[in-house]
C-alpha cells in the first residue's frame, strides 16, 4: 500500500509542477529577485550616498553600535576583533528599500486596479449597449424556436406568423 501512496503523490506533484500556476509562480520569483536587485542598487548606490551627502557625509552601512563596551573606528574593524555589533546603519538601508518596494507595488496595484476598472466599466456600458438595440430575433410561438423577426413562415416548424 505505501508503493501505491508514493506513487499518488509522485503523479500529484507532477500534476501540480507542470500546471501553469506553477510556471506562473517562478517567473514571479524570478522578476521578483531581478526588482529586488535593482532596488537595493537604487538605495544602496544613489538615494543613501545622498542621504548620507544631506547629513554629512554619513555612511550610513557603516552605522553600527559594539556591544562589547569597546570603540572601534569603522565596521570592519569590530568585525575582525570578533566584535558582537549592531548594525543599525544597514537595518536604515534595508528600511528604506521596503519603504520604496512597498511604494513600487502600491503603485503598480493602484495601475492594476484602474485598468480593471476601466475595463469593468466598459464591458457593462456595453452590456447596457447590446441591451438597448432593437431585437433582431424572435421566437416562434408554435416550436418556440428562435427565429428572424422579420420571419413571416418558421423555417423550423413552417407555420404562418403574423
Amino acid at each position: 500500500m505505501a508503493k501505491k501512496e508514493k506513487k499518488g503523490l509522485i503523479k500529484e506533484f507532477k500534476e501540480f509542477a507542470i500546471k501553469g500556476n506553477m510556471i506562473d509562480l517562478a517567473v514571479g520569483m524570478i522578476i521578483g529577485a531581478a526588482f529586488n536587485a535593482l532596488v537595493s542598487s537604487l538605495v544602496n548606490d544613489i538615494i543613501m550616498p545622498v542621504l548620507g551627502l544631506l547629513t554629512g557625509k554619513i555612511d550610513f552601512s557603516q552605522l553600527f553600535v559594539s556591544l562589547d563596551g569597546n570603540k572601534y573606528a569603522t565596521l570592519a574593524d569590530a568585525e575582525a576583533a570578533g566584535a558582537a555589533v549592531v548594525k543599525y546603519g544597514a537595518f536604515v538601508g534595508g528600511l528604506i528599500n521596503f519603504i520604496i518596494m512597498a511604494f513600487v507595488v502600491f503603485l503598480i496595484v493602484k495601475g492594476i486596479n484602474t485598468v480593471r476598472a476601466k475595463a469593468e466599466e466598459k464591458a457593462k456600458k456595453d452590456k447596457v449597449e447590446e441591451e438597448k438595440k432593437e431585437p433582431t430575433t424572435k421566437i416562434c410561438p408554435f416550436c418556440q424556436s428562435e427565429i428572424s423577426i422579420k420571419a413571416t413562415k418558421c423555417p423550423h416548424c413552417t407555420s404562418d406568423l403574423k
